[in-house]
């Protein structure tokens, strides 16, 4: 089981409009997370095409805390296949549906994989003209607490993942990961400490030189190349190191 957060870059509210306390940021613990990191896997310019931006068909993209990973559906794209790719900590789940597409109909599908040995499901839904993606529901062995974040790319908004962790100077530490599109100008994505069940939502603005904001202004750090990283201190007085990259 899981919660889902949902962001719709096309809305115009685009991400979500919550009052955040900065807590959520963070600091990669992998040595090679550094500003000479190289998606190699992630693309330069949307999947999405164009045909499909307002449609439940195309491109969707998450990221998921509870291990941490990412999520990409293929909702007939191509006008064929219907496929989603989960990775969790570095693992791979291949996911299918048999549940067809229909014309000015809500896409609504379990996809499955196999995990481990063991059946993985992820139910999907988004609305007939590509708004509120969803995961409903998940059931991902030895992810019972997995946290999706997920929202629609457009054929003129590229979609990008990142993954990372923070650190603060009173000594807690935890994982956050966001979803972020330039051609907007936006980013948004969920936070939890280490060891809790709790997660936080988090988003922002980035600016055409890659200062990323949250929503109050407030510098949080940079994006440069495909790692986000900063320091900033918290109205608490603590200060937050955070560091991120792209893995999607």
């Amino acid at each position: 089981m899981k919660i889902t957060h949902k962001l719709n870059l096309l809305a115009s509210a685009l991400l979500l409009s919550l009052s955040i306390s900065i807590t959520s940021c963070s600091k990669d613990d992998d040595g090679d997370k550094s500003s000479s990191h190289v998606c190699t896997t992630c693309p330069a310019t949307p999947e999405a095409m164009a045909e499909h931006n307002n449609s439940s068909k195309g491109i969707y993209k998450g990221i998921v805390i509870g291990s941490s990973g990412t999520i990409k559906f293929n909702v007939a794209n191509n006008n064929t296949d219907i496929t989603a790719t989960l990775v969790l900590d570095g693992d791979t789940i291949l996911l299918t549906s048999t549940i067809t597409w229909e014309a000015d109909q809500a896409y609504v599908a379990p996809f499955v994989g196999q995990y481990n040995g063991q059946t993985a499901t992820v139910h999907f839904h988004v609305d007939a003209n590509g708004d509120n993606a969803t995961i409903t529901s998940a059931n991902i062995p030895g992810h019972t607490n997995a946290v999706f974040v997920l929202v629609k790319e457009t054929s003129n908004a590229l979609i990008e993942g990142y993954e990372g962790e923070y650190t603060k100077s009173d000594s807690e530490t935890g994982t956050f990961n966001i979803l972020l599109s330039k051609a907007l100008g936006k980013w948004g994505g969920i936070a939890r400490e280490d060891g809790s069940s709790e997660t936080s939502d988090i988003d922002g603005t980035i600016s055409q030189s890659g200062t990323i904001y949250n929503q109050d202004g407030h510098q949080l750090g940079t994006l440069n190349g495909e790692t986000i990283s900063g320091t900033f201190t918290e109205s608490s007085g603590t200060t937050v190191t955070i560091q991120a990259n792209r893995t999607l």
